[in-house]
């Protein structure tokens, strides 16, 4: 995460396992240039597509430059800005720091030709006078009042930390765009500017979509099976402070498809096909308006429905709540997408997660007239039934393995006990 460039000076820098291919920009520095660092100390907010994460101090010292301002990409291995270890913080540092915010427009550092002044008069600004972009897009998205929060960062500044911790235990307002006329001269027609999130998500699947050949296969399935098991356990696992949805039955039944076709678990490299001996699956969980996210659930195979299902209570409540980790959300190597929640029938194609090799898909349940055959007769049944879908990387998977997958999915569960 940091290296040193000259003498005393320290990088800050992102490691590969901090982003892990995603883009990240910087949401909020929470030190000045000029203030005193301590090591392990969070100094910058990053936002990605899927979680706010931060940045701790690589060094103590003096943060003595930022090369990379507030709305600018985070890239690895870029160098965010400079810790001095042998530098001391004093009041002529805060007022360069304090002159320097209120310009936003370069990251160079205040010319030491500035006039002396007392030393109380550049400090920084009172509580809320700044507000960073994080968290001013994030007051707009909820209608909050600012004043309401108690800010936990230098001089009480609020930071988005505390705006989510106060989401996270304040009924909220639903979120409204934020909206702009194209041309007020044409009735009928807004701009709602794009957050952060939603440009990411976006980059992402044009991304995905550009770099594997999609091609995606449907299977019907007979939930039956599954629904009566729930029903007789539901009870029990409430009990336990777990709520079993089918998601906790398609998860286990996708680890077990795996197990039986692993190469759908894995991911393409011009070299060769990587297979994942573990399964870190990942659920699309949606969030509304402001986007979607995908936890992961880590070394599923190693987990039974009961501890399935309480990973899945966990973390929906976490990304519903806007409390994920980095951690929780990296590291997948198969996802599902239960689009059925909202209405869908069928899906396709569901866009693969990048750089994944395949995702399922579930479609809503709906009662259906099947056939089936009885004593040698056919007859018209009323089932519960869903398409399930399994969209591959082409490169990376054929018809068979596509087949294969699905055939064994549904197997297990349209035969669950």
């Amino acid at each position: 995460m940091n290296d040193t460039t000259d003498n005393n000076l320290v990088a800050i820098k992102l490691s590969a396992d901090q982003t892990e291919g995603t883009q990240a920009t910087v949401a909020q520095w929470l030190k000045r240039v000029g203030e005193t660092v301590v090591k392990d100390e969070p100094i910058i907010e990053l936002e990605t597509d899927k979680v706010m994460m931060e940045v701790v101090a690589p060094a103590s010292g003096v943060l003595v430059e930022k090369h990379v301002l507030e709305g600018e990409a985070a890239e690895e291995n870029k160098i965010l800005g400079t810790i001095d270890e042998s530098g001391v913080s004093n009041p002529s540092n805060e007022i360069k720091s304090t002159q320097e915010d209120r310009a936003e427009t370069t990251p160079n550092k205040v010319s030491n030709d500035l006039p002396r002044k007392d030393p109380t008069a550049g400090l920084p600004d009172p509580p809320s006078s700044f507000i960073s972009p994080a968290v001013r897009r994030l007051s707009q998205q909820h209608q909050l009042d600012l004043k309401q929060i108690t800010g936990t960062g230098k001089n009480n500044r609020i930071t988005s930390r505390d705006v989510n911790a106060y989401l996270a235990t304040t009924p909220a307002p639903q979120p409204t765009a934020i909206q702009t006329a194209i041309n007020p001269t044409t009735a009928g027609s807004e701009i709602i500017p794009h957050t952060q999130m939603r440009k990411i998500i976006a980059e992402h699947m044009q991304h995905s979509v550009q770099t594997a050949p999609h091609v995606t296969s449907v299977f019907d399935l007979d939930l039956t099976a599954i629904i009566k098991h729930r029903k007789a356990h539901k009870q029990a696992f409430a009990e336990q402070g777990t709520k079993l949805t089918f998601t906790a039955y398609f998860v286990a039944a996708a680890v077990q498809a795996i197990k039986h076709q692993p190469k759908v678990n894995s991911q393409f490299h011009e070299h060769g096909l990587e297979v994942f001996k573990h399964v870190n699956l990942g659920f699309g969980t949606a969030l509304g308006d402001d986007g979607l996210i995908v936890p992961v659930i880590q070394q599923a195979q190693n987990l039974n429905l009961l501890q399935i299902a309480q990973e899945l209570t966990r973390l929906t409540e976490k990304a519903r709540n806007n409390q994920l980790s980095q951690k929780e959300v990296q590291g997948g190597t198969f996802t599902i997408s239960n689009h059925g929640v909202s209405g869908s029938l069928v899906a396709t194609p569901i866009i693969i997660n990048q750089p994944q090799s395949a995702i399922l898909g579930l479609g809503k349940m709906e009662k259906r007239v099947v056939v089936e055959e009885h004593n040698g007769q056919d007859m018209m049944v009323i089932k519960p039934m869903c398409y399930v879908s399994l969209t591959i990387d082409h490169r990376a998977l054929d018809a068979h393995q596509t087949n294969d997958f699905l055939s064994h999915f549904k197997k297990v569960i349209e035969g669950w006990d």
